[in-house]
């Protein structure tokens, strides 16, 4: 109500899927940590091929030395990690290329990581990619896309309500 009477404008971030593949609900990923929102809220994508992007305009916050994972921060705000396969740390950065640095802006679509999807199949339990938004306090409310296949840079699949 507050919002309409002071004119403050709702902010919405919506991103894309960062990799082809079929959409997992999180609670459906086979791992506690995941599973059980302990990182945060999300989506996950059984991957297709082994290219991310980025799912919106935002600037590298992190890169994992085992390359398996990355954090974005958009304009807004909005935390987000990409987390390829379960597991994955543990083959020390095996099978993975970064084509981006900490501190760099990327542009939803830019390449991030890419992978060698046969030998993670070979290698970890799991290659269910989890994108998690890390810092849920600035959220007001996150609307998953209810579908099942994701296009990479076309298919959003979450809209992020800021508070």
């Amino acid at each position: 109500m507050f919002k309409k009477l002071f004119g403050k404008k709702e902010h919405v971030e919506h991103l894309l899927a960062p990799i082809n593949g079929q959409v997992i609900n999180i609670e459906n990923v086979p791992d506690p940590v995941f599973s059980g929102k302990l990182m945060g809220d999300g989506i996950a994508i059984l991957p297709e091929e082994g290219v991310v992007v980025s799912p919106i305009d935002a600037e590298v916050i992190q890169v994992f030395p085992t390359k398996h994972a990355l954090g974005l921060r958009t304009k807004h705000g909005i935390e987000l990690l990409i987390h390829i396969g379960l597991d994955t740390v543990n083959l020390k950065g095996e099978g993975f290329e970064v084509h981006v640095a900490e501190g760099k802006s990327v542009k939803a679509g830019d390449r991030l990581v890419t992978f060698d999807i046969e030998f993670l199949k070979s290698k970890v339990p799991s290659i269910i990619t989890p994108i998690i938004i890390m810092n849920g306090e600035l959220v007001e409310k996150l609307e998953k896309t209810n579908i099942s296949q994701a296009n990479s840079n076309e298919t959003t699949i979450m809209s992020v309500y800021l508070k």
